[in-house]
């Protein structure tokens, strides 16, 4: 027994070192004239050399009589041994299948985004419990459907054990299917400290680059059961929003008079608006006598009012700022500080150093353009506004 032992696995080895050479060198030769790149994923993958297995576990499987041929009962555990490699072998044929199913959906321009490594996870998953069951059924001599009546009485515990897999399980469907996080995507979530870019999306976790470089996982459940910001909206559309206020000290708010019109007049952007106003104004506060020794009396222009359609016209004039969407200057709820003038507008460009840019570009030139109306910022004191008092 011992020595047929001897030459069976020797049979058995060299067949397995002949077949995986020649499946290999063949399938290499077959996917590198081929223009589909799915049979080089399988090379990859290793697939043809875990279908090179095959042929020597047949081998083994009819040599196996033969060579326990009086010794009965060690024939039976050697078959045995050889059923669950078998198993243990259809699970990395079929791990190296779904790898390459994986690797090539995300080569594909519509699956690229999507969560495919939950999917292949919860598959393989699957494919492990199954296996995991046949193997136990074969070393017990048990019929599979009573293995599994029998662990029915345990399938509480099973669900315990695996609530995440079958948590992130669930959570993957629903992202998928709503389409809440695509790989790509640029997402914040306060919750984890995460802001950056969805790298990876599997059964148990999400994993988001920072703009810092560090990475940051977050639970797959968590995506839908907690709140987080997708930014996915403002990449895909025409611009980036910009939404910031100057704080006016209401003090500085005033009537404008004949001589502050004239003088603002000479700004190029609000010149023609000024005039027509002014004409306007001045014709109502004739036809209905209004006594303008007082400037309350009738319509008037104020310098707050004529700033905000400066910041208005100045954004419609900018190169950086997308015309065809919202542009907008309002004057918000005064507040213990000042009257907030916010500026709402979308910038062209969505980069984010490009943003930044336009963004401090837009306000540098505001905030120096606020003395020409006469006005003045808030700002808290500090040594050099006592110093100036005294």
């Amino acid at each position: 027994m011992f020595a047929l032992l001897l030459i069976g696995l020797t049979l058995v080895f060299v067949i397995d070192r002949l077949a995986k050479v020649v499946l290999v060198k063949l399938f290499s030769k077959f996917a590198a004239r081929t223009k589909t790149n799915f049979d080089d994923l399988l090379v990859k993958n290793k697939a043809p050399r875990n279908l090179g297995h095959i042929f020597p576990l047949l081998v083994a499987l009819e040599l196996t009589p033969y060579i326990f041929v009086d010794f009965q009962r060690f024939e039976r555990i050697a078959e045995k041994g050889i059923e669950v490699f078998a198993i243990i072998l259809a699970l990395w044929i079929t791990r190296s299948l779904l790898n390459t199913l994986k690797s090539y959906f995300k080569t594909l321009p519509k699956l690229k985004d999507k969560p495919i490594d939950s999917f292949i996870q919860v598959f393989m998953i699957f494919a492990w419990v199954a296996g995991f069951i046949v193997a136990i059924a074969i070393i017990t001599d048990t019929a599979v459907w009573k293995f599994l009546t029998a662990l029915g009485a345990t399938s509480a515990v099973l669900i315990l054990v695996f609530k995440d897999t079958i948590l992130g399980f669930v959570a993957s469907i629903q992202i998928s299917i709503n389409d809440m996080v695509r790989i790509g995507d640029w997402i914040t979530f306060q919750k984890y400290g995460a802001d950056g870019d969805v790298i990876e999306i599997n059964l148990a976790s999400v994993k988001v680059q920072n703009f810092d470089n560090t990475i940051t996982t977050i639970p797959t459940y968590s995506l839908i059961s907690d709140s987080f910001q997708n930014w996915r909206g403002m990449v895909e559309s025409g611009g980036r929003r910009i939404k910031r206020s100057l704080i006016i000290k209401q003090e500085s708010v005033k009537f404008l008079s004949n001589n502050d019109v004239e003088k603002l007049k000479k700004i190029e952007l609000i010149s023609s608006y000024i005039e027509t106003r002014q004409a306007d104004i001045e014709a109502y506060n004739l036809q209905n006598e209004i006594n303008k020794e007082l400037a309350i009396n009738g319509r008037n222009l104020t310098n707050i009012g004529v700033f905000r359609k400066y910041l208005d016209s100045y954004l419609e004039n900018h190169s950086a700022i997308n015309e065809n969407m919202m542009i907008m200057v309002r004057q918000m709820d005064p507040t213990p500080q000042g009257i907030p003038i916010q500026i709402y507008a979308f910038s062209s460009d969505k980069r984010w150093l490009n943003y930044e840019y336009i963004l401090a570009d837009i306000f540098d030139h505001s905030l120096a353009a606020v003395p020409f109306f006469d006005l003045e910022l808030f700002e808290l004191p500090n040594s050099t506004s006592f110093n100036k008092i005294s």
